[in-house]
């Protein structure tokens, strides 16, 4: 019992973490549509955390949830808690699952770089010895400037980018929520413009991969920033990027919902 409340602890704390990061990420997608400021992605959030009064006490704690949505995601993932199934279907959003841990696994080190190293250090090039490794390593594969890898990443983030659409317009995220119809009234739409945007989001990178050609390194891809500034470069831009940053405030709403209501079910793991 002991340990499943841990886990379900690590769970709630992971989407609790995940809705802060995205309000962050949100609220300056907002500044930006508005004139009064500059966009930021997920790195970019935690960065303007340190920076608040008791920013290194807020990154700790987003270190720890960040941490603990890797454990959970990589829980769903390998031990099935909601039951995807071995199937190809299934089988293909599990590793989605584990990817995002992975994807989460780096914020949270990065998050520790900015706390051990400080702000100042990282941004002024502080991690830049491993990425020249990298860069070194892609050279001598001869992948440095390779099409096809970039246009292989892409379809990372066009994959996520309609599975959150899917997501979003099947709305099939209720039967995860454990709430009454009064209150999946109001977590309903609000879900669902947050999986919208955020899938739009993310076929904004992919379309950046497919089209920047050899703009882009393999070991450099856009992220969430580029694509927001992309968005806003667009006709009607800003008015596109508000909408944006409303949906990415909304997703923050949604990661706090799945905090406070989503089903943890770890029967089929404790068996």
């Amino acid at each position: 019992m002991d340990v499943t409340r841990g886990v379900v602890w690590l769970a709630r704390s992971g989407y609790a973490a995940r809705g802060v990061v995205y309000v962050i990420v949100g609220f300056f997608a907002l500044m930006a549509a508005l004139g009064a400021g500059d966009t930021v992605d997920t790195r970019g959030a935690v960065q303007q955390l340190l920076g608040q009064p008791f920013g290194a006490v807020l990154l700790w704690l987003v270190v720890i949830g960040l941490l603990a949505h890797v454990a959970w995601r990589l829980t769903q993932g390998i031990g099935d808690t909601d039951r995807h199934g071995h199937d190809a279907k299934g089988l293909l959003v599990r590793a989605g699952l584990v990817g995002s841990g992975v994807v989460n696994l780096l914020l949270a080190l990065f998050t520790l770089s900015l706390l051990v190293s400080g702000l100042d250090r990282f941004t002024d090039g502080g991690s830049g010895s491993g990425s020249g490794s990298t860069d070194s390593l892609m050279r001598l594969l001869g992948l440095e400037h390779s099409h096809w890898l970039i246009w292989t990443i892409a379809l990372i983030p066009l994959g996520v980018g309609i599975a959150h659409l899917i997501k979003a317009w099947r709305a099939h995220f209720e039967r995860y929520f454990q709430c009454d119809e009064g209150t999946m009234r109001l977590v309903r739409p609000v879900s669902r413009i947050g999986l919208a945007a955020r899938g739009c989001a993310f076929l904004i990178i992919a379309g950046l991969l497919f089209m920047g050609g050899s703009r882009y390194e393999p070991t450099d891809p856009p992220g969430l920033k580029e694509a927001l500034e992309a968005l806003q470069g667009m006709p009607a831009g800003g008015v596109l990027l508000l909408a944006i940053g409303v949906g990415l405030l909304a997703f923050a709403l949604y990661s706090f919902a799945e905090a406070r209501w989503r089903r943890i079910d770890l029967s089929e793991v404790m068996d």
